[in-house]
């Protein structure tokens, strides 16, 4: 049924295409009105460059992409990039994949500043609203160069809008299935000494359930509000000083079973200061103060009303960071920062209230030594209160041989830390009697529990614990061409490889008198995704923009290939079990081999209407061993490939409203293993600019 959907997307779209390319050719645009402003990215180097000379995997998105298409969260946005892929994780809410790279390899910031509430290794990336957005930049490959722990695989930060000059203001609803509400209201003022913005949001569900046989909702029903504010004094042409303020909240029920149910809320805030101080035409200095707080509760009641239990998850992350930067002429800049972090973390069934602490340092050498070859050479230090010290290099360049071709190469160091979970767990599943410890509560938990009898017998000894948990690290790699072989037609091909290795996993140490096992963290596996990313764009008038891209992805663990390859690994179906072969061995779960995505966009400027169709498909992948043999092999149960296609049309009445129809996912593709995919989705949108 949904093969035979996707079939009518793909026809639908041809149509489309053809019924747009046969009408009358527009007279071209002179070559230089038809090449777009250069577009600026900031996150891949902490300083201003223009996007098409950077020699890393870079990708943005804008403010004008993000109001076409009439997205609501951040989400949306990003499962439409190539090699991204947003995955939900047990509580419904959504981490991005990056070139086959889990959500928790992936640094989330805003503003240059990260977000903090990975309760189980995922950020939740719908919390965020892309209503106040100016634009989205992405960083693919290891970036812990510049960012530290977190950024192993990427980096993705989302820049918010600056008032344009006098009083302004705008106002956006968006109204859908589900009885879906999303309405912001943004204020804004600027001059030359003074700009200030304040925005609000509030986004309500009443959630979706793809599965009719049980009484639980996929989506339980929920309401946010965003509060956010930002003010920037001048106070002469060489100083200047940014604070903002951003505050987010959400209540949604919380239905366990048929018989539990409660509620979940989530509080939290970041507050943020940036004094720039220009010293002389070569100096320029930075000074930033971060603060923020992530709290989350739940609890479940029984049918008499009578607590069951309670939950809490409270966050807290503090920074100072100082930079200078040293541009002696046009062709050489120099970065050099320091600060610290500080976190601390109090939560449900910890071993204790742990404390982060890591000081680090980075430095950056920014090159042009020919007007064809750019050079990019970094690194940092980070020291840590509970693990090894981490030393991050980074190095890049760009060769541009033409005005047509250019090559681009990158190598990188990636870590993670591992998370206050991963070291101070202290859970046991009170239904089921299992026992979950972090690296660090092992050696004062194991004996307390044989003390009080729970245990059987010691699998893995006490002793392994002494030492400290590693940080998972890897090395990334990208090879890139860019290629413009006539004017409106940009292609761009990156190869990439990443060498993750010391990879967090779990293991059972100890035996339980109950029947029931002792589990705990530590370093064990080699993995590696590697692949190839394909970008084109297609502009053959000012009114056309047609652009695709297609991601190849083999996401393994080296050891599951070795026994594969030793004959070591069976199978089972109706007429027994037989040996597996290296080639039968598919990779990590919840990877796809294809990924791709195709966008059509069309202006009609003498109707000042636009209108815009956009296509994902999502090729096969496994979420779990269904034969019994702990990896992921060709005889496995798999979720079958899908296409996705969304369309919109806007249309502007007078000079300052916007109104806005189209439909996600227009041919309803569900399928109750994809939690996040809750069908279609019809929708209208109002946009009042003052």
């Amino acid at each position: 049924m949904s093969l035979n959907k996707n079939k009518y997307g793909v026809f639908f779209f041809i149509v489309l295409c053809t019924s747009v390319c046969a009408q009358r050719k527009e007279q071209r645009l002179d070559s230089v009105e038809s090449e777009q402003l250069e577009e600026v990215i900031i996150t891949a180097t902490r300083t201003k460059r223009q996007l098409s000379s950077l020699p890393l995997p870079v990708k943005l998105v804008t403010k004008k992409e993000i109001e076409r298409i009439n997205s609501m969260r951040l989400g949306e946005v990003l499962n439409q990039q190539t090699g991204l892929i947003t995955i939900p994780d047990f509580g419904g809410g959504e981490g991005i994949q990056m070139q086959g790279m889990d959500s928790e390899y992936t640094l989330i910031l805003i503003d240059g500043m990260p977000l903090i509430g990975r309760s189980a290794g995922t950020l939740d990336v719908n919390r965020i609203t892309v209503d106040n957005i100016q634009q989205i930049e992405i960083v693919k490959g290891a970036s812990s160069g510049l960012y530290g722990s977190e950024a192993l695989g990427g980096v993705i930060n989302i820049i918010t809008e600056n008032p344009k000059n006098g009083f302004n203001g705008k106002l956006s609803s968006q109204y859908g299935t589900f009885n879906t509400n999303d309405t912001g209201v943004s204020l804004g003022y600027n001059n030359a000494k003074v700009s200030a913005s304040i925005f609000v949001n509030r986004y309500s569900s009443d959630g979706y359930d793809l599965n009719e046989d049980d009484e639980l909702n996929t989506v339980d029903p929920f309401v946010n509000y965003t509060f956010s504010s930002k003010m920037k004094y001048n106070f002469n042409d060489n100083t200047s000083l940014m604070v903002s303020g951003r505050y987010y909240t959400q209540t949604q029920d919380y239905i366990a079973s048929e018989d539990l149910n409660g509620e979940s809320a989530i509080d939290e805030y970041n507050s943020h200061l940036k004094l720039d101080h220009g010293f002389n035409a070569k100096w320029k200095g930075y000074f930033e103060f971060y603060t923020t707080n992530y709290n989350a509760k739940e609890s479940l009641n029984n049918p008499d009303g009578t607590n069951y239990s309670d939950g809490y998850f409270d966050q807290r992350f503090l920074r100072p960071e100082a930079r200078l930067s040293f541009t002696p002429n046009q062709k050489n800049n120099f970065i050099f920062g320091a600060g610290m972090n500080n976190e601390t973390l109090d939560r449900t069934d910890f071993s204790a209230e742990p404390k982060f602490t890591s000081p680090y340092i980075y430095t950056q050498y920014d090159a042009n030594p020919t007007e064809k070859l750019n050079l990019i050479l970094g690194a940092r230090f980070d020291s840590h209160s509970e693990y090894s010290s981490q030393f991050s290099p980074k190095a890049a360049f760009r060769y541009k041989f033409n005005n047509k071709i250019a090559v681009k190469a990158s190598v990188g160091y990636g870590f993670k830390a591992p998370d206050f979970r991963q070291l101070y767990f202290d859970f046991t599943n009170s239904s089921v009697g299992y026992t979950v410890l972090g690296h660090n509560a092992v050696t004062t938990a194991i004996p307390r529990m044989e003390e009080d009898g729970q245990i059987e017998n010691i699998v893995v000894p006490i002793s392994e614990f002494e030492n400290d948990l590693r940080p998972e690290n890897s090395v990334a790699y990208n090879l890139g061409f860019d290629f413009k072989p006539i004017s409106g037609i940009k292609l761009n091909v990156n190869l990439f490889r990443n060498n993750i290795e010391d990879l967090i996993d779990t293991r059972v140490i100890a035996n339980k008198t109950n029947g029931q096992n002792v589990f705990s963290y530590y370093n064990v596996h080699k993995v590696y995704t590697q692949g190839l990313e394909f970008n084109t764009t297609w502009m053959p008038n000012n009114k056309l923009t047609l652009s695709g891209g297609y991601q190849l992805l083999y996401a393994k663990d080296k050891e599951a290939e070795d026994v594969f390859e030793n004959g070591e690994v069976y199978a089972r179906n109706e007429n027994g079990s037989f040996r597996l072969d290296k080639e039968d061995y598919f990779g990590l779960y919840n990877r796809s081999r294809h990924m791709a995505n195709l966008k059509l966009f069309y202006m009609l400027p003498e109707w000042k209407a636009n209108m815009n169709i956009r296509g994902t498909y999502r090729s096969k992948y496994g979420l779990y061993d269904s034969n019994g043999n702990s990896y992921l092999d060709a005889y496995d149960d798999f979720v079958d490939g899908y296409s996705v296609w969304d369309i919109a049309v806007n249309k502007t009445f007078g000079k300052n409203y916007t109104v806005g129809v189209g439909a996600n996912n227009i041919f309803g593709f569900t399928d109750g293993q994809i939690t996040n995919i809750s069908g279609r989705i019809i929708y209208g949108k109002l946009n009042i600019k003052f």
